[in-house]
């Protein structure tokens, strides 16, 4: 038995029994809470790090304890332990991955929480851990598969922490696509500044991020403010990370609102002018926005989604970069769809009921109408006169 280690003033988090490392060196230390009384824990440890762990072991930890506890200090060595975590569905590796995106985004988005530097820090730096640790999960995933995965996972209150790891694993299988040899730190940056992308939203107050139904025109450009909020948080911060490019995420999260055609926000960009990873998000926030089932309005499938996203193509999306994602979902797509969603439609919010306009068919002139347009005004020339012009 290890030496028992009492802390005091520390965090922890529950981990489930079927969820610990096996047969190797563990990387975090295991501890149960000693107390009885939610009011006065006492973390115990049971199990250090760099031990090993047997099934016989969880067999009697099971039996003797209620729950295990892991320090909050460790959850970034614990996120990487769980892809090596042998016959564990990816479904509840990823559930773990996205309940420690939440606590970190929780960690700034919070309004009660005092906002610092060193809190940003921290939250970026644990994002960082969440996406790394999803790019174990996913790497072998196309888009369809991870949507088909989003689509089991449970969903919190809060459509910005939802939304933002659904954008983040879209931008990771959709740059796989892109770039098949990237090198794993481009495809980590590339999750990251999905993840990150509506970090200005801490700066918009809660009952207008939240509201799902229509904003009216002050809220809206409220929320137009976000990119430029998220940008200058970053720009302002002294952020500690190691191996990520902020320069790329400050433009992700700048210009994630950017359309091809210039007529996005902040500074309407177009085209080229958007960094490729802002593009790729802007597919991912597009396609989670009306794919994810929420409690207020129902999802749309696949191909239904491709052909209303088929109508922004060439304005809001880059034509190729959503060739790409939609070949990787479907290869046979109806583009016929006779609804469309307006140029303002915004999907980073939440909405009560996706606000579809409708579109009405363009009249068709018959061929007889098109000739008779043509000739009107000229003066008719027969054959005959023809034949001698020609000679």
């Amino acid at each position: 038995m290890s030496k028992i280690l009492r802390l005091k003033n520390t965090s922890f988090f529950s981990v489930g029994f079927d969820l610990i490392t096996l047969d190797k060196p563990m990387t975090y230390d295991l501890y149960v809470n000693s107390s009885s009384h939610s009011s006065k824990e006492k973390f115990v440890r049971i199990f250090p790090v760099n031990g090993v762990l047997t099934a016989d072991d969880i067999s009697t930890f099971r039996r003797k304890y209620h729950q295990l506890y892991i320090s909050e200090s460790q959850r970034d060595m614990y996120l990487r332990s769980l892809s090596g975590c042998i016959g564990i569905e990816d479904v509840q590796k990823t559930e773990i991955i996205k309940d420690s995106a939440i606590h970190y985004l929780d960690t700034i988005f919070d309004p009660t929480k005092e906002f610092s530097n060193e809190v940003l820090t921290e939250t970026i730096n644990g994002c960082r851990d969440s996406v790394e640790s999803m790019v174990d999960v996913i790497k072998d995933y196309d888009v369809k598969k991870v949507q088909s995965l989003i689509g089991d996972l449970s969903f919190h209150d809060f459509y910005t922490y939802d939304h933002s790891i659904n954008v983040s694993m879209y931008c990771i299988s959709m740059f796989k696509i892109i770039r098949p040899n990237a090198a794993r730190e481009e495809i980590v940056l590339a999750g990251l500044g999905g993840l990150l992308h509506d970090l200005g939203k801490i700066k918009i107050p809660t009952h207008i991020i939240n509201n799902s139904g229509k904003l009216d025109d002050d809220q809206f450009n409220m929320i137009k403010k976000h990119p430029k909020f998220g940008f200058d948080l970053l720009s302002s911060s002294e952020v500690d990370c190691d191996g990520v490019d902020f320069s790329i995420v400050k433009r992700i999260v700048h210009e994630h609102h950017e359309n091809f055609d210039g007529s996005g926000y902040p500074a309407g960009l177009k085209g080229n002018e958007i960094h490729l990873l802002a593009r790729v998000t802007a597919i991912a926030d597009f396609f989670d926005a009306v794919t994810t089932k929420r409690s207020y309005h129902e999802a749309l499938n696949p191909e239904e989604a491709l052909g209303i996203m088929s109508r922004s193509v060439g304005k809001k999306l880059d034509p190729k970069l959503f060739e790409l994602f939609s070949n990787n979902i479907s290869q046979v797509v109806s583009r016929v769809y006779n609804k469309e969603l307006p140029s303002d439609f915004d999907p980073c919010q939440p909405h009560d009921v996706l606000p579809f306009k409708k579109i009405e068919p363009k009249k068709q002139q018959s061929n007889f109408f098109k000739k008779e347009e043509q000739n009107f005004g000229k003066v008719a020339v027969d054959n005959g006169e023809k034949k001698k012009k020609a000679s």
